[in-house]
């Protein structure tokens, strides 16, 4: 996992001051491998950004697809896909190896999201492992 927080860093050197050069990027991001970026924002964005890079063809964005109306918070990360059950099954349906091993895990997602909707539809929240998750401090 890498965390992108200067979205011009996606860019060529060449491009913009903060851009990586191509080795960083490639050494970074890989040449051969899916990446899928999940980016809170307009997809587009992304592809425009590392349309000259190697990889490109292998960026997969997950992004505001502008769906969504008032639901809860999670309910609207669903919508546009970019909760943390769509982007494992991205995951499992991008790598080659994992597709027959993660044929229980990726049931498990599809699971857990049924869940999740039919317990917003009931309760008008998100569900209290969602609503009440904190970040932990392993030492």
């Amino acid at each position: 996992m890498i965390n992108v927080v200067d979205l011009m860093k996606l860019q060529p050197q060449s491009e913009h001051p903060h851009g990586l050069s191509d080795k960083d990027f490639d050494t970074l991001f890989t040449k051969d491998k899916p990446i899928i970026f999940a980016h809170h924002g307009y997809p587009m964005l992304i592809h425009r950004l590392t349309y000259r890079r190697t990889n490109h063809k292998n960026i997969h964005v997950r992004g505001f697809k502008e769906e969504g109306t008032t639901s809860t918070p999670f309910d609207m990360v669903v919508m546009n896909d970019l909760d943390r059950f769509h982007l494992v099954a991205d995951v499992i349906d991008r790598v080659p190896s994992l597709g027959p091993r993660a044929a229980y895990a990726k049931q498990a997602l599809r699971d857990k999201l049924i869940e999740h909707k039919q317990y917003i539809a009931e309760h008008g929240e998100d569900m209290p492992e969602i609503r009440n998750w904190k970040w932990s401090n392993p030492k």
